[in-house]
Formats: C-alpha cells, structure tokens, sequence
C-alpha cells in the first residue's frame, strides 16, 4: 500500500466512524448504527446516502415482522477504502515518528525546566 493516500470521502470524522463501525460486522441494522455514532435518523440517511452514492455502502430494506428495518453493510469498495484510508494517516505518523527520531540522534535530552523564579532573582550558577 504504498501509493495508499487519505480519502476525502472519509476525513470526515462521522463518516469515518460510520464506515469503522461497518467494517466490524457483514450487516448492521441502521439503529444500532446510529445509536453508536450518535445521529439522528435523517443525519445518519445523509451520511449513509454519500457513502452509498460512492459505492462504499450496500443497503437492503425489509421487514421483522411487520416492522420495516434497514441494514447497512460496507462493500468491498468501502473496505479497500478504509484500509487505504488508514494505511495512508499510519505514513503519515511513521514519517513524522522517524523525521522526529533522526532529528534527536545524537542529542542530548533537553532539560526540565526549573520553578519559576520570583522577578529580580537572578538565575543561580
């Protein structure tokens, strides 16, 4: 995955949170998706709409009894998607990690600053 690069459709941090809770399961019943991310009904349709207009979701509708039910599933676009997704924001923590690390080599660690000194006190020696 190294050409992984960070999905647009997926900075958002509820449609991330959406698609996370997805990769968990095969089929998830839109209440508990929406009692997890903590949406209401018509905001979860918004972000569930964008996600399956991009082919990341499948939805299927249908009854428990005489209840009508929604299940929400991520596809294997969404999949591949997330795990891009997440392998790119991974690089980015790596090259700072290692950008970090070869800065420091061969440095001392810096000191902990003391107290603070009362004004007109000289530092001591």
């Amino acid at each position: 995955m190294a050409d992984a690069a960070i999905d647009p459709l997926l900075v958002d941090p509820t449609r991330l949170s959406i698609v996370s809770l997805l990769s968990s399961s095969r089929w998830v019943e839109f209440g508990f998706v929406r009692d997890t991310v903590a949406l209401s009904d018509s905001a979860l349709s918004k972000q569930i709409s964008k996600l399956s207009d991009h082919g990341y979701v499948e939805v299927e509708r249908g009854y428990v009894g005489k209840r009508p039910r929604t299940w929400i599933s991520l596809s294997e676009a969404g999949r591949a998607a997330l795990l891009d997704h997440v392998a790119a924001l991974q690089a980015i923590v790596d090259r700072s990690q290692q950008a970090g690390e070869s800065r420091d080599e061969g440095r001392s660690p810096p000191r902990a600053p003391g107290p603070p000194r009362p004004a007109g006190r000289p530092a001591p020696a």
